[in-house]
């Protein structure tokens, strides 16, 4: 693609004119038919979308040369044939060779790309979470619909059998009325550490490219990789990065189709400082009517003496250290991280029930590429989208927050029970770890209010400004109606 090539079909991006964007080869239901898929990003989570659409593959795309060139040689000894190595994403985009494209790059661009490439007329694979913002998401769930996109989000749990029988088993009722769920992702989370001059960042990276959207500024960490995920110019937190699979997990169990009513955080970066601005431990409360769910992050040990041994001495809360519980009138449901195995308690405690069986996300995304039905996807992208904007959502209010003592804390927390021991809990955690709690260093954010039907809030103009971002030209992300 020429450069006057591209700045022509960016401009058409934002607009109607889009809209005119070339039909994929694979038009119409074709069972036989070969798929060809390109890879953008994989110098993480990218790998296993090599992996897993290996035999669809034509082109692998990433703005670290070096990367990409390492990864297509390993592909060609491993596969015996070569791909296409493209730097810029943009040149995928006109190529009617290829009929989807897989994103695994950083959050900040998940649905640039994935907008680009549906008005482009290509289908969509794109990692969890789908968006970077809440408004974002909502313009790439728009995407699928308006340019007839299959978008298919990375929450890879949707396509387990186990988790598919044990949310028809609460749903059902078999446990009786959700009382209330709570996701964990207690997962090992040290410091990144922080560099007293600006990162210098490698000539074989296209740092224009990388940024994309977000802010070009100067790095203070010692990694430009994945610790992106602790910056919110780029990331989300954990939260937003392995706790979007539980956040997921969750609103799935509890049946929400929409944004929650009322959320509020209490959290903060603690226990070191670094490069990153994100909480590494936080509670976050979605008070949704008929059943809250509430989300726990936690990247300290169980205690001070335990950071000699992050990686094995995490908390649990009733069997769950990454993972969902759900709490019922008749006994509760467990999903961890061990995707493949579900199980269900009684009240006494002893398993009732339980699931087995896994799923292949990647080729339900290719089976839905070939039917043509986007009721076909195990993960569509609105639900990408519903459950990362639940992260995004609670990260808002903890950035509208001001530090505070447990006691204040506690007394704004009020009579809510279920939030209250969550709450004391963190901060028994946050004692273990010898954070002092005492002392205003835990971040109480906004109580925000939300209309789920326009997705905007209602009680706080700073917190909608936080809904989105302009974006760097050319990079914004377009609106789509």
């Amino acid at each position: 693609m020429t450069k006057q090539t591209r700045r022509v079909f960016l401009k058409q991006a934002a607009g109607a004119a889009a809209a005119c964007a070339v039909l994929p080869r694979i038009a119409r239901a074709d069972v036989n038919s070969q798929v060809r898929i390109a890879v953008v990003g994989f110098n993480g989570r990218g790998m296993n979308h090599i992996d897993g659409l290996k035999d669809h593959l034509v082109a692998l795309c990433d703005c670290d040369e070096r990367v990409l060139n390492n990864v297509a040689e390993e592909f060609e000894k491993s596969e015996g044939r070569k791909l296409d190595r493209v730097v810029d994403f943009r040149k995928l985009l006109d190529r009617d060779d290829i009929d989807a494209i897989s994103i695994a790059t950083p959050n900040h661009t998940h649905s640039l790309i994935g907008i680009l490439a549906a008005q482009a007329g290509k289908d969509v694979y794109v990692e969890k979470p789908v968006s970077h913002c809440v408004w974002e998401g909502r313009q790439l769930a728009n995407a699928s619909k308006r340019y007839n996109r299959i978008i298919q989000c990375g929450t890879q749990a949707r396509s387990h059998r186990s988790i598919q029988q044990a949310v028809e088993f609460v749903r059902s009722g078999k446990l009786g009325k959700i009382q209330y769920i709570i996701g964990t992702c207690y997962k090992p989370r040290p410091s990144i550490g922080k560099i007293d001059r600006p990162l210098a960042i490698p000539k074989h990276l296209d740092y224009e490219l990388w940024c994309g959207p977000a802010a070009k500024v100067d790095l203070y960490r010692p990694n430009l990789h994945y610790d992106w995920h602790w910056d919110y110019n780029t990331g989300n937190g954990d939260m937003g990065n392995q706790g979007i699979h539980q956040m997921d997990i969750a609103r799935w169990f509890h049946g929400a189709a929409e944004l929650s009513p009322r959320v509020v955080s209490f959290g903060g970066r603690l226990g070191y400082e670094d490069a990153g601005n994100s909480a590494n431990t936080q509670v976050v409360l979605h008070d949704y009517a008929d059943a809250p769910i509430i989300f726990e992050t936690r990247g300290l040990p169980r205690s001070k003496a335990a950071q000699s041994d992050w990686g094995g001495s995490m908390d649990k809360l009733r069997g769950s250290q990454v993972g969902v519980v759900v709490q019922c009138d008749d006994g509760h449901v467990l999903s961890t991280s061990q995707y493949d195995l579900v199980q269900a308690f009684g009240r006494d405690g002893e398993e009732i029930e339980s699931w087995h069986g896994d799923g292949n996300h990647f080729a339900n995304f290719v089976d839905a590429v070939r039917s043509r039905k986007r009721d076909h996807l195990t993960a569509d992208v609105l639900d990408g989208h519903l459950s990362s904007a639940l992260c995004h959502t609670g990260n808002i209010s903890h950035q509208l927050g001001e530090p505070r003592t447990a006691r204040e804390i506690l007394e704004s927390v009020g009579p809510n029970e279920r939030l209250r021991d969550s709450v004391e809990r963190m901060f028994a955690h946050l004692r273990a770890n010898e954070v002092n709690v005492d002392e205003p260093v835990v971040t109480q954010g906004a109580l925000l209010e939300m209309d789920p039907a326009t997705e905007r809030f209602t009680n706080n103009d700073a917190a909608n400004e936080l809904l989105r971002r302009e974006g760097r030209r050319p990079f914004a992300v377009p609106e789509v109606a």
